[in-house]
């Protein structure tokens, strides 16, 4: 069977999209940056799992991952899998293609920071809410960190546990405040009720308590090494933040007001990006398929083999609630998209891997650990994952060296198996079904 590449309509709009993606097809590379080869996950788990059946999500997915607030390379990527096309310049002329109706979106998290645009991310986002296209959101630990961020500032009790939350958001949030405030605060007498710099660099930065008790707050919590790294963190945030507010012609009194509209945006029912952390959900489950957006370890593995996938996004948004800030932001939950499996990080272990594949999940699809050569298939601690972070957003794509906007996205379907398109990488790669399962039995 003949594998047919994502449909584009040939519109005077989507040229440049069409000049950069690959026009051919190849079978899934050997090479290191999209597989490594030498892993079988028949030899680092129990085979008494490697014979439940492979199952495909009922409908196409389209994930797309870490966008980044780079909403150019979110609509390119919608439109290279073949789901939206573009009539005309403008974000209220993206509409669905045939396929779109059909298919599932998956926004595999990480839609803030860096830049060059959160807020026209978002809108993005929202309007394909507003084509009802089926559309799942993921957590992903950039868009969590402002959540964190805003509810420690929201709170009056600034304890040990979550008073360094808001610097903890770092330079990469400060593109998201300059756009705020030039976009709803710029022009208007925002500085009426908005203390001074002194003040609010109490309001927002750890005091000096923070640094010699978070140590004796976090043990029994966090592994040694990741207070280690946490605090060692937080001296370079603390000196470095503010800095980057200046760089970006942003006093801490701008910041202030920015974080207290943000509120307004974010947090309030009324807010116009209210629905962002509403609609997020911590994993989701298609087929055989895990999607969440960085990672697993044993407690949360065990958590989906007994309670399921529903219980976990519950869960995911109770404790965000009602838990104290600290407990949710270093808990196993959390922990499923902030990972990257470091020695800092909650553990995955054979316990945890056997859970998962007892559940009959084979396959873990990610973002997080973003590559440069589009999509790549690994196994990590003895569990299958597809790598599908493929470098979108123009800032950290300038950073690597590689052209303007990124654009790409990782379709799987019964019929076509598992697709890795990227304007990256000169062919789309292709594992077909048969193919895929060799990989796990």
């Amino acid at each position: 069977m003949q594998t047919q590449l994502p449909k584009i309509s040939a519109r005077k709009e989507h040229a440049e999209i069409i000049s950069r993606l690959p026009t051919e097809w190849s079978a899934w590379p050997q090479d290191n940056t999209s597989y490594n080869a030498t892993a079988r996950l028949s030899t680092e788990a129990p085979k008494k799992f490697n014979k439940r059946k492979l199952k495909w999500p009922n409908r196409p997915v389209v994930f797309i991952s870490d966008p980044h607030a780079d909403a150019n390379a979110f609509e390119a990527s919608l439109i290279s899998a073949g789901v939206v096309i573009q009539k005309k310049p403008g974000l209220q002329h993206l509409k669905l293609t045939k396929e779109g109706r059909r298919a599932e979106i998956i926004i595999g998290g990480d839609c803030l920071d860096k830049g060059p645009s959160n807020l026209s991310l978002l809108r993005s986002i929202k309007h394909l809410y507003k084509l009802n296209a089926r559309v799942t959101l993921l957590a992903g630990n950039h868009d969590l960190r402002l959540l964190m961020g805003l509810l420690a500032l929201k709170r009056k009790k600034q304890n040990i546990g979550n008073q360094h939350f808001f610097v903890r958001m770092g330079k990469k949030v400060v593109p998201l405040f300059k756009e705020v405030f030039d976009q709803y605060l710029d022009g208007t007498k925002w500085d009426k009720k908005i203390p001074d710099e002194d003040t609010c660099r109490k309001a927002l930065f750890p005091d000096d308590k923070w640094f010699k008790e978070f140590p004796y707050h976090a043990a029994g919590i966090l592994t040694a090494e990741g207070i280690e790294r946490e605090v060692h963190k937080m001296h370079s945030k603390t000196k470095s933040f503010e800095k980057h507010c200046e760089a970006a012609g942003l006093t801490l009194r701008h910041v202030y007001a920015a974080s207290l509209q943000c509120e307004k945006l974010f947090l309030h029912k009324k807010g116009e990006f209210h629905w962002f952390f509403k609609k997020m959900k911590l994993v989701e489950r298609r087929g055989s398929f895990l999607f969440l957006h960085a990672g697993l370890d044993d407690a949360m593995g065990e958590l989906l083999l007994k309670n399921g996938i529903s219980y976990a996004n519950k869960a995911f948004h109770r404790n965000l609630k009602h838990m104290d800030l600290f407990g949710f932001y270093y808990s196993s939950i959390a922990n499923t998209f902030r990972t990257k499996y470091r020695d800092a990080d909650l553990p995955l272990t054979e316990r945890g891997v056997n859970a998962v594949h007892k559940a009959g999940i084979h396959f873990v699809v990610q973002g997080h650990v973003n590559r440069q050569h589009g999509q790549r298939i690994t196994v990590k601690k003895g569990l299958i994952h597809i790598e599908a972070d493929i470098t979108l957003d123009e800032h950290s794509r300038q950073q690597e060296g590689l052209d303007g906007f990124g654009i790409g996205a990782t379709l799987i379907s019964k019929k076509q198996g598992v697709i890795g398109l990227s304007c990256d990488y000169p062919t789309a790669k292709i594992m077909r079904p048969d193919e895929l399962k060799k990989i796990y039995e």
